[in-house]
């Protein structure tokens, strides 16, 4: 089945040229047939395949408040004014977290990227000390996640790290490299074209297949289960 059509690019194209509310309002038949269409049929085809992967991750169809993240950007603290995002977000969160920085799975499309990402992004301080605490007690256990054929051939480890080492955590540690991380996400870029595919639903879960030694990980190390 088809979801995204070269028509989602052109949209998100001329929502990038024309970012503002009145163009958005003008184009609102637009955004629901190229974006929010096509991104709740895949969020519920995922849905039901997801239960066989991850079935503590939760696949929601709902128009607002669900997996596709919200539209609107947050315009208060940036000095980026833009109203609207510029591409479409889907993350299938824990059943134990609600927003964006719990354990997730995490599709991302936009004119100049596509990734499939798995994770937790700016984990709150306790959760990354639960982190770096299991890799420091059960750094084998870490390292068959990174050796992980399947894993290392998909993904790569992503997002910020600190420039020292944390308090409390040994300089001289051999996987300090990850104990450094201040982000505990797996990215891997598709090509663009494989949105339009008749079996999306398919290439997306087996990329979320791949990502099961990384999110059985950080759920034991969070305490909930995978």
């Amino acid at each position: 089945m088809h979801y995204f059509t070269p028509n989602t690019m052109l949209y998100l194209e001329a929502l990038a040229a024309n970012n503002s509310r009145e163009w958005f309002q003008e184009h609102k038949d637009a955004y629901e047939t190229n974006v929010r269409e096509p991104a709740l049929s895949l969020i519920a085809a995922v849905g039901e395949k997801l239960p066989e992967i991850a079935p503590h991750f939760r696949a929601d169809s709902r128009k607002v408040g669900g997996s596709l993240m919200r539209a609107h950007r947050d315009t208060r603290f940036g000095r980026d004014k833009t109203p609207y995002k510029t591409n479409i977000g889907i993350q299938f969160r824990h059943v134990a977290g609600n927003d964006v920085h719990a354990p997730g799975l995490y599709l991302h499309i936009s004119t100049t990227d596509v990734f499939i990402g798995a994770g937790t992004w700016h984990p709150p301080s306790d959760s990354l000390l639960a982190i770096r605490n299991l890799i420091v007690q059960q750094p084998a256990q870490w390292q068959a996640v990174l050796d992980d054929p399947a894993f290392a051939r998909w993904f790569e480890l992503s997002g910020d790290t600190l420039k020292r080492p944390p308090r409390g955590f040994d300089a001289d540690h051999p996987l300090l490299l990850d104990i450094k991380r201040k982000d505990f996400i797996a990215m891997s870029h598709i090509a663009p074209a494989l949105i339009e595919q008749d079996d999306f639903t398919e290439i997306v879960c087996d990329y979320f297949r791949a990502a099961t030694p990384l999110m059985r990980f950080l759920c034991r190390a969070l305490r909930v289960p995978y």
